[in-house]
Formats: structure tokens, C-alpha cells, sequence
């Protein structure tokens, strides 16, 4: 389930990419999918553990160019361990919600990518995290939890501020905002309750089966409801010099 838009971003076989806070790695394996050069970065051992060996499983079953490389990369997105532009597409989905130093982590983002560069960012959006809040202390009082709630247009200040220029946006996730606040109803750790087990097994339905209705249902509702904004920067290019000739 991708909550990037790779098509919009250009993703392509000698791409560089840097998937910050990738977590079970589900943009970094699309990355290299697509023949990306890779790195799934993030700050669990265990996770990263996991999208290693999906990224050697998706080499040998051939799934990915020859060309294409990805590796896992443990590591502090507040200090990114690489140099000043360095990548032709910066992502982060999903996890400046966790991080207290959030213009911290904004000013890493930036400064690794590559004049001319495209940078994505998500966040679980306003309006249905608000009432996932109101429902339910347990669905982000916890270690490791969501410390903010962003309004599309905050957040977008704080990356223009770095003199990045906003190209799109666009929400996602829509069947998963009813999904989060039955879970807030009931209990975010009751997996069994009958409600919760039945509008899990329609996601499970829409993702694997993708039919015409839940697509259609999730793409009229991603305007009003949709769980995540998604956020797309360029980064200028370098400005050539005028010639005194």
C-alpha cells in the first residue's frame, strides 16, 4: 500500500533515492522495483533486518533490474550520514509525526537532496488524526507514538522555508480513516472485535483484489476523509553563471 505517487516523482531505473524512516520498507521496495538506487534508512534493527532480506529475495526471484541497487541502513534521520545533496529523491512517509525535532529532521531531508530534486512527504492528515486523538488516548500516548497533529498547510511552510517549491498534493487512505476510529472505539489493541476483524477483511479485499468499487469509493472519499496527506517539493537547481562574453 503506497501512499507516494512514484509516477510523480520520476522514479526510474539510476534514480538515487533515500527512504527515511522506511519501516517495513514499503516505498523502498517500489524504488527499487522501478531500478532505483536505494536505501531503505530508518532506526529499528529489526525492521531494517526484514527489508534486507526482501531486497535480496527481490534480486534472486529477479524482480528488480540488473542494474538496481538497494541497501538497509541503520541511522539518526536528525543527522543523515551523507553529504549535502546527495540524492535525486528524498522520502518520508509517515514518520515526522513521531519526531519531536520535526525542523530537525525537515533541514536533513533537504540538505541531502540534489539541487533540481524532488522530496515527498506524508502525514496522517488533520481531520481524521484529530478525531482518532479525540477517541482514544492509546492510539498515540504511547513510546514511539504520534506527538503532533499537522495541518497540511503548517507543514508546508516549514519545507518552503527551506526554499523548496510545493509541485502537488494529494490525500490517500481514505477506507483506512473508518477503520482507525472503530479501532479508537473499541479498543486500539482489540484486534478480534467482530467490527474491527470485518472491516479488516475488506481492506485486506481492496488491497489485494483491488476492485472497482473500493477504488472508486476510496477515490471520491481521499478528498474529504483520506487518512495521509502527501506533500511534493522540488529542490532549485543550481543557476548557471552569465557569460561575460
Amino acid at each position: 500500500m503506497l501512499t507516494v505517487d512514484f509516477d510523480r516523482l520520476g522514479v526510474g531505473p539510476g534514480t538515487t533515492v533515500i527512504d527515511v524512516g522506511c519501516g517495513a520498507g514499503r516505498h523502498t521496495f517500489e524504488a527499487y522495483r522501478r531500478g532505483a538506487n536505494v536505501i531503505g534508512f530508518d532506526q529499528s534493527a529489526s525492521d531494517l533486518n526484514d527489508v534486507d532480506t526482501m531486497l535480496q529475495a527481490m534480486r534472486e526471484e529477479g524482480e528488480v533490474p540488473l542494474s538496481a541497487r538497494g541497501e538497509a541502513v541503520k541511522g539518526d534521520a536528525l543527522d543523515l550520514p551523507y553529504p549535502d545533496a546527495s540524492f535525486d529523491c528524498v522520502i518520508a512517509s509517515e514518520i515526522l509525526e513521531h519526531v519531536p525535532e520535526d525542523d530537525r529532521a525537515i533541514s536533513e531531508l533537504v540538505r541531502v537532496l540534489k539541487p533540481g530534486g524532488s522530496l515527498a512527504i506524508t502525514v496522517p492528515r488533520w481531520l481524521p488524526e484529530k478525531l482518532c486523538w479525540l477517541l482514544s488516548d492509546e492510539y498515540h500516548a504511547n513510546e514511539g507514538g504520534h506527538i503532533r497533529i499537522y495541518k497540511a498547510d503548517e507543514l508546508r511552510d516549514k519545507v518552503l522555508a527551506h526554499g523548496l517549491t510545493l509541485t502537488h498534493t494529494h490525500h490517500e487512505h481514505a477506507l483506512h480513516s473508518p477503520y482507525w476510529w472503530l479501532k479508537c472505539l473499541v479498543g486500539t489493541e482489540k484486534n478480534d472485535h467482530p467490527a474491527v476483524k470485518a472491516y479488516h477483511q475488506l481492506l485486506v479485499w481492496d488491497m489485494m483484489g483491488r476492485p472497482w468499487l473500493t477504488r472508486t469509493a476510496e477515490s471520491l472519499l481521499n478528498p474529504v476523509i483520506g487518512k495521509s496527506v502527501a506533500l511534493y517539493f522540488r529542490k532549485p537547481a543550481f543557476r548557471v553563471p552569465e557569460s561575460n562574453g
